[in-house]
């Protein structure tokens, strides 16, 4: 006798509407999707905002902050939806123009950042760069709080001062961020500059560290602008160490007196001891006095050939050189005391 087959046609049916209504149910979402991936935000131009490191959500929740996007979680789904969730980049963003959410994370995802100019000067000092950075309202200010020491110890450096660690040079860093980075960035360069110059010394050349190349690259640094004049600064003073004479150079003296030296260097202001006054005190200062460019640096550590022991400025920017103190009292009298 054949078996009788139970009716299927009422599932079937059953199981085709669900597949229509899945099918018409993602086409909603889709074009829900597309419209808004598609349509204009609405915020103020132009927009500057700031996107800090962290996952998809943590970003969305910072646009919202910053009046970017109204509805996170569109902007979430459509990160997720497009894979771009993983590639959104950290940094400082401008908005000139309304996006669409599609063309803001296109511009999220490639890293269109912002970016800011900060110089760092040739001879300023440590006072002069750590004011310049917190009066820089385009940076993140990670270090304002921090002593110098604390400072040191957050770059991982080992030195007893920040002056002179940093390469006076021009960078090109993201809008909002932190000045420890920058700092950071600048010391890494300084120190590849300073070893390789280490490397690359004259043989007759007998400081002891690339620190002390430092301190004395300093001293050359602040004592002439002119280029060709500089090895011989450095030969001056190598010769002066090498004899145990003392440096003698004001710039050091001015450092040493600091923030309080009012108008020129005074005749008490040479007499006063101070660790860096190197009318007083035989030798290097302490540390450097200001920030190295790469003509001092090797001048210091390839001085030019020279029996020279003093020099002067004539006011030009050059200098005389005299192997005698009396042939320098001479141009002192010519060049100084005649004015």
């Amino acid at each position: 006798m054949a078996v009788k087959k139970k009716p299927q046609g009422g599932f079937a049916r059953l199981l085709g509407r669900l597949m229509l209504l899945l099918i018409g149910l993602a086409c909603a979402i889709g074009v829900w999707i597309y419209q808004y991936a598609s349509t204009p935000l609405v915020y103020k131009t132009p927009q500057d905002f700031v996107i800090e490191s962290g996952g998809v959500k943590k970003v969305a929740d910072q646009l919202v902050r910053q009046g970017v996007i109204d509805q996170p979680i569109l902007f979430l789904l459509l990160a997720r939806i497009s894979g771009k969730d993983k590639q959104l980049k950290a940094g400082s963003y401008n908005l000139s123009t309304v996006l669409s959410p599609w063309q803001l994370l296109e511009k999220l995802s490639n890293g269109d950042t912002t970016t800011l100019t900060f110089t760092l000067i040739e001879g300023a000092n440590w006072r002069d760069l750590r004011k310049s950075l917190n009066n820089n309202p385009h940076l993140r200010h990670d270090t304002a709080l921090l002593s110098d020491a604390e400072l040191l110890a957050e770059l991982g450096v080992s030195a007893i001062s920040p002056e002179g660690l940093f390469f006076p040079d021009t960078y090109h860093v993201d809008k909002g961020s932190s000045d420890l980075k920058l700092l950071a960035r600048s010391h890494q360069r300084m120190q590849a500059k300073l070893d390789k110059a280490w490397a690359e010394r004259s043989a007759n050349v007998q400081l002891k560290t690339p620190y002390e190349a430092l301190i004395l690259a300093s001293l050359v640094e602040k004592e002439t602008g002119r280029a060709s004049d500089r090895p011989l600064v450095a030969g001056v003073f190598v010769n002066r160490l090498r004899i145990g004479m003392r440096l003698q150079t004001d710039p050091a003296v001015i450092y040493g007196v600091g923030e309080s030296l009012d108008g020129r260097l005074r005749k008490v202001d040479l007499l006063t001891d101070t660790p860096y006054n190197t009318y007083t005190r035989s030798g290097l200062p302490p540390t450097p006095i200001a920030m190295v460019g790469d003509a001092a640096l090797k001048a210091a550590l390839n001085p030019a050939p020279t029996t020279a022991l003093y020099f002067v400025a004539k006011g030009d920017g050059s200098s005389v050189f005299s192997n005698t103190l009396d042939e320098h009292n001479s141009a002192v009298r010519k060049y100084i005391l005649s004015k």
